[in-house]
């Protein structure tokens, strides 16, 4: 019987060719230099999965108050992975060895001028976090059957640079998932055989 990060990565791993569906590619919005980022999708693995989140400080310049995956820019001769491993450790303090590397989903353009990569990682269900208020409002674990569910991805128009742009929204006890995050977690909707791990 294969373990929960063999099943994730077989399933990631076969559904590459789905690429970008389900993101929305901010692109012809933004100048054509955009900083690289990465941010880090954490999966608990326990018999519900769920997936770590965080609520950024009302304080922030950019997005405050969103929720989002622990990320941010990468720095000069970093990988993706290297820098949400990094952006992780500073955020929650989870350390990069008690993250399992997946895989690196679709690269994006978001409208705060980044190409994004989320890098799909497992980690152990009795990880300790210890979020850094400077970056971190709070946190929370989102069960992944839920977070991943198109039924629960609500189809939303909004303006954005005097644009109606589409985004999807996950309303989650409380929690509102929206945007880039969202937006993420539909495209891993979308290719992963979801289903499978949450049996």
């Amino acid at each position: 019987m294969s373990t929960f990060f063999d099943r994730v990565s077989r399933l990631f791993e076969g559904s590459a060719h789905i690429g970008a569906k389900g993101l929305h590619d901010d692109g012809r919005f933004v100048p054509e230099r955009r900083r690289p980022a990465a941010v880090l999708i954490a999966v608990t693995e326990r018999s519900e999965p769920g997936v770590i989140l965080t609520h950024r400080p009302q304080s922030m310049q950019s997005h405050p108050g969103q929720v989002a995956f622990p990320g941010g820019k990468i720095e000069a001769g970093e990988s993706a992975i290297e820098a949400a491993l990094r952006e992780a450790e500073e955020e929650l303090s989870i350390t990069p060895s008690a993250v399992r590397v997946v895989g690196e989903a679709a690269q994006f353009a978001t409208g705060s001028g980044y190409d994004l990569t989320p890098v799909l990682g497992v980690v152990p269900p009795d990880i300790s976090i210890s979020p850094d208020p400077r970056e971190v409002d709070d946190w929370f674990e989102a069960p992944l059957r839920f977070v991943l569910d198109p039924a629960n991805h609500e189809q939303k128009v909004g303006l954005f640079k005097g644009h109606e742009r589409a985004y999807i929204e996950i309303n989650w006890q409380g929690h509102r998932i929206w945007g880039i995050t969202a937006g993420i977690l539909s495209n891993l909707s979308h290719r992963l055989a979801w289903q499978e791990l949450v049996a």
